[in-house]
């Protein structure tokens, strides 16, 4: 009897190895984040309950990864936090403190931060490397190194890109006093800032995080227009514009995707859930079989503040433009429906029509409706 019950306790003991090994934080990766009021929550899911923010260069160390989210351990509890905000830290070597537990680290890298007004982001250490965003003065982010005069830093969306270092505090590999820092707007060879537009609308967007979600991309075309355009190619333009003007006010802009390539309408949703989002505004251009239907139209999914915020918006961009417009309408869009934030979606004219099509490739066309999407949430949120 002595000898079976020994034996079956054996067996609970290896069981026990088997199937709940132990972990570690030197078995498991670590990440920076690469995004400001990134949500900690309780289960991989966006409608998981949140217990905590992380921002741009707090670390994560990670013992499992499933169905694009990182499970860690965050106040003593476990967490998980959506791994397209992470990026892999150079230093994998584990952890100096031995612990036996993972944990968020509040310890952060050189942090950068900038200077001048609306200063682009490039791919690359130089004026001749493409432009991939704006930024502007007083937003901070990680630096993962520094060359040439540039300094390479962690993006919102886990991505790098190369910032002027004359433009920012950190050059040369040390801080701008405030008597060396160069904060001027020229944009020649010797400086990457951005002009300001004397058409800013007045008032202040600081501390307001707005998403813009521009439609479709890569293998999604969107709507084909006259002359075989697609909608795709259209809308980036006047993206481009939007996010410049609204960084010009003040706001946060995070861009749902940058580029062509393609991005599933759930994963849209997800990003907006994984900020501290106050706007989530997806962009598009309509298309119809008649050639003669056109105008501007906003959408909203569920009324109260949502239909306030799409009845904002259609009013000042129809007073920045002159196409016609449609009105507001309710709609059972996947980006609205499945949206906790606040969400609207706007329809910037129909590139099946000669005039909307004509107007939609002007840059004045496409810098008023962004003159008018900053007067819409201006009046919106003040």
């Amino acid at each position: 009897m002595k000898m079976r019950s020994l034996t079956a306790g054996i067996s609970l003991m290896l069981l026990f190895f088997i199937f709940i090994p132990a972990v570690h934080a030197d078995s498991g990766k670590t990440y920076e984040v690469g995004a400001n009021n990134l949500n900690v929550r309780t289960a991989p899911s966006h409608s998981a309950q949140i217990i905590g923010k992380l921002n741009s260069g707090d670390r994560v160390v990670a013992f499992e990864e499933a169905f694009g989210w990182v499970k860690t351990y965050y106040d003593g509890q476990v967490a998980w936090v959506a791994s397209q905000f992470l990026y892999q830290a150079d230093n994998q070597g584990g952890s100096d403190s031995g612990s036996s537990s993972a944990s968020v680290s509040n310890a952060s890298p050189e942090q950068v931060t900038v200077t001048a007004t609306e200063v682009r982001i490039r791919t690359g250490p130089g004026t001749e490397h493409k432009i991939i965003g704006y930024t502007s003065k007083g937003d901070t982010y990680s630096l993962v190194k520094s060359a040439n005069n540039w300094n390479k830093v962690a993006l919102s969306d886990g991505s790098t890109g190369w910032i002027a270092g004359w433009l920012t505090d950190y050059n040369n590999g040390g801080k701008n006093t405030p008597d060396t820092a160069n904060t001027s707007n020229d944009n020649s060879s010797n400086h990457d800032a951005v002009p300001q537009s004397n058409n800013t609308a007045n008032g202040s967007l600081a501390g307001y995080n707005i998403v813009l979600d521009p439609g479709h991309g890569g293998k999604d075309p969107g709507a084909i227009g006259i002359g075989g355009i697609y909608e795709k190619d259209v809308i980036m333009n006047t993206v481009d514009n939007i996010a410049q003007k609204l960084r010009a006010a003040g706001a946060t802009v995070i861009l749902t995707r940058d580029s062509d390539y393609f991005l599933t309408l759930e994963k849209r949703v997800q990003m907006s859930s994984s900020y501290n989002t106050h706007a989530f505004i997806s962009l598009h251009y309509n298309a119809y079989p008649v050639m003669g239907v056109n105008g501007v139209s906003t959408h909203y999914y569920s009324g109260g503040a949502d239909r306030q915020l799409a009845s904002s918006l259609q009013s000042a961009i129809g007073q920045h433009v002159n196409l016609y417009s449609r009105g507001i309408i309710r709609s059972d869009y996947h980006v609205l429906r499945e949206n906790s934030d606040l969400a609207v979606l706007i329809e910037l004219g129909f590139i099946t029509n000669p005039g909307d099509l004509a107007a939609a490739q002007t840059n004045a066309y496409q810098n008023n409706v962004a003159d008018g999407i900053v007067d819409g949430l201006l009046n919106y949120f003040n």
